[in-house]
């Protein structure tokens, strides 16, 4: 007897993605909603006057659930089609209803429309860890507001900022995630009822010829599954441009993982931060003491996945062929669901690092202790010519200085001691070293941009979200 451990499984479904994504993109949840959108294109042919019963609404509505996928799967098999498969399906449970199921309809009708739905929904949970993100991201900053770290330009030691603002720099790409997710679902268009090519003869053919009445059925449609705006023209498909627009906008919070998860990884070699690491955690099966920041590695890998499928919807909206052509099916069956539970996936990672993020003050102030009399050296320069020195000749002996302290740092291991030097230099002497070397003094505006950006970027999120923040993130793995 076999077993589900004899055939694949996507990591997606059984390692990474929430409960409730899962369930979003399962096949209960995919056509439960093809049976919605059948009972209210009944309901609003039956408004609009077309011969459906009262009985025929109530059987179809009391079947919307109870899907005998075998019996799909047989009639699939016989007609090799997934739409006629479940309207055959539909009307075995609700034989009263089975003439008017699909009545005028096109594939697309189901197909397409659930998609939306389900692509809106989808976006309302990666909205929700989003929020938390900002939130939680913006609680740090505030918290590291004023503590002095190197900052990295070219990942080599460059000036000052402090941890605050630079959790304020991942910050902000989440913000403008969150923005574009609101953006593609306030923008989202509905199909609604179009038909075969999108002319909606087969509707005007039920009404009679009355344009009003084929309008009023494709609103009241959209009406009742939620929606506020249709797309205005249509092939027998939406254009597959808007699965490419919210799927690039999907993918692009890929972007601001890998990101936020790279410099994670980074600051952990330099053993700045630690992300979590639970008690019983193996980092290495050979070596006991690593503790390796496998959370942001599994992010930044999934978030390349989520990139790369993204990307590629808008080849499908590229190779279209005048109404439709049926190459986007499979495409769309696998990129849909897979950006969003990737998505979900990665936004659940990130969530729970930065709920259990330690920054290592001891390390970042050593660091900066290290580097800070090479950056210095330009405020030592200034000052001392403000003494009356020569500023040519100073420069000289401080970039000689600097040198040599370098090359012994580089060659013996030996802590810097350029400040030493520039002690013993009787050109220097006078110059108040230890108000210079003060690091809260070469941090510029750093803590006052972080009360900007909290007061302009996350205060307006937390509002807005504030139903949503709390969000409870149990990683699988």
């Amino acid at each position: 007897m076999g077993s589900k451990h004899d055939e694949y499984e996507s990591p997606l479904a059984t390692r990474y993605a929430s409960k409730a994504m899962r369930e979003l993109f399962s096949p209960q949840r995919k056509f439960a909603t093809w049976r919605r959108l059948w009972l209210a294109l009944a309901e609003a042919q039956k408004a609009l006057g077309l011969d459906i019963s009262d009985t025929q609404i109530e059987q179809m509505a009391e079947h919307l659930d109870d899907i005998d996928f075998q019996s799909v799967a047989r009639y699939e098999k016989q007609f090799k089609h997934d739409v006629m498969a479940h309207i055959h399906a539909f009307g075995d449970v609700a034989p009263l209803a089975k003439p008017i199921i699909h009545l005028g309809a096109t594939s697309q009708f189901v197909v397409d429309n659930a998609d939306l739905i389900l692509m809106r929904e989808a976006l309302e949970i990666l909205i929700g860890y989003l929020a938390n993100i900002i939130d939680v991201m913006g609680q740090l900053a505030v918290k590291w507001r004023n503590l002095p770290c190197l900052a990295y330009t070219h990942f080599q030691p460059a000036q000052l900022t402090t941890f605050g603002k630079r959790i304020t720099l991942w910050c902000c790409d989440f913000v403008m995630d969150l923005r574009e997710l609101e953006r593609r679902l306030e923008n989202l268009e509905f199909r609604s009822t179009r038909g075969a090519t999108g002319t909606e003869d087969s509707f005007l053919a039920l009404f009679n010829g009355d344009h009003d009445k084929v309008r009023r059925l494709r609103e009241m449609i959209a009406e009742k599954m939620g929606f506020k705006q249709i797309t205005p023209v249509t092939g027998q498909t939406y254009s597959r441009k808007i699965d490419a627009q919210v799927l690039l906008a999907v993918g692009s919070i890929g972007a601001s993982v890998h990101k936020f998860c790279n410099d994670i990884r980074l600051l952990a070699g330099l053993k700045e931060v630690t992300e979590p690491f639970e008690a019983r955690q193996v980092g290495s099966s050979a070596m006991p003491y690593k503790r390796n920041p496998m959370r942001c590695e599994r992010a930044t890998a999934l978030a390349r996945f989520l990139i790369d499928i993204s990307v590629s919807s808008l080849h499908t909206a590229a190779e279209q062929w005048l109404e439709r052509t049926l190459d986007d099916s499979a495409h769309r069956r696998l990129v849909i669901p897979e950006s969003f539970l990737a998505a979900d996936g990665m936004l659940r990672i990130v969530l729970n690092v930065i709920r259990g993020l330690r920054v290592n003050e001891g390390i970042v102030a050593k660091r900066v202790e290290q580097e800070l009399p090479f950056i210095a050296t330009e405020r030592i320069l200034m000052q001392a010519v403000k003494s009356g020195g020569d500023r040519q000749e100073l420069h000289e002996r401080l970039r000689k200085h600097a040198l040599e302290a370098s090359e012994k740092i580089i060659t013996e291991g030996s802590e810097n001691d350029l400040i030493d030097r520039i002690k013993a230099d009787s050109a220097f002497a006078g110059i108040d070293l230890d108000t210079i070397l003060e690091p809260s003094r070469s941090i510029g505006r750093a803590p006052e941009q972080v009360d900007e950006f909290i007061s302009a970027c996350v205060e307006p999120v937390r509002r807005k979200y504030a139903h949503k923040l709390g969000t409870s993130v149990e990683l699988e793995v």
